[in-house]
């Protein structure tokens, strides 16, 4: 069974969507822009959960929902909210930190985990279905994002028992290189890796832009 890992922020106003509420401010002059910010975070919050909710009824996978910005009651709750059961906090550090924590847990029980965010209007069953076939045959799935990073990370059974072979290490979390600097470690290693389409994280206004209307 493979674990499918959401990594949400708690959807508050002045702490999620910081670029997308400051491009609403000074682009559109809306002074209720980290308001409008949080309600898309919610709203993107809420597609990827309905995803990944559907894929559970319909493959073998345990959806786990992991929480930033809240207590473990909760998390709990919020959880329940969004249908996914299964609730663990990101804990601190950079976004690297909190990522290899959340492997831990399936390396502990030598399952294979795909990690997905929730910024992303286009994510799909299909992409996600595509992913975790991708894990039978590889050490690795990514999804590349239009920004240089990537939307998905998927660890296969037999690399998720090494920790030690992660591509983690080293990586400059937050800039338009993080999927170079994966690929770089990738290939170092000579860790197999397989992909699945490019899609766009929505971070910025120009982000939203073709969701309009």
């Amino acid at each position: 069974m493979v674990q499918i890992v959401v990594m949400a922020r708690w959807p508050s106003p002045g702490r999620c969507k910081r670029r997308l509420s400051r491009d609403l401010n000074n682009e559109l002059g809306l002074s209720n822009s980290s308001e409008r910010a949080t309600r898309i975070q919610r709203r993107l919050t809420q597609h990827t959960a309905a995803v990944v909710r559907g894929l559970a009824g319909a493959m073998e996978i345990e959806p786990v929902l992991a929480v930033s910005g809240l207590g473990p009651r909760a998390a709990d709750r919020w959880g329940q909210q969004l249908g996914l059961r299964k609730v663990r906090l990101q804990g601190r550090g950079q976004l690297g930190t909190r990522l290899r924590r959340q492997l831990m847990h399936s390396h502990r029980h030598h399952r294979p985990c795909l990690v997905i965010g929730t910024d992303l209007p286009e994510l799909n069953p299909d992409d996600v279905k595509q992913a975790v076939e991708h894990l039978e045959r590889h050490d690795l799935v990514m999804g590349p994002a239009s920004d240089g990073g990537y939307w998905l990370l998927g660890i296969g059974a037999s690399l998720i028992r090494c920790p030690q072979h992660w591509p983690l290490i080293g990586i400059p979390w937050g800039g338009p290189t993080v999927l170079e600097a994966t690929l770089r470690e990738v290939r170092r290693q000579q860790l197999s890796c397989a992909f699945v389409p490019q899609r766009n994280d929505l971070d910025h206004w120009s982000d939203l832009r073709p969701w309009q209307g």
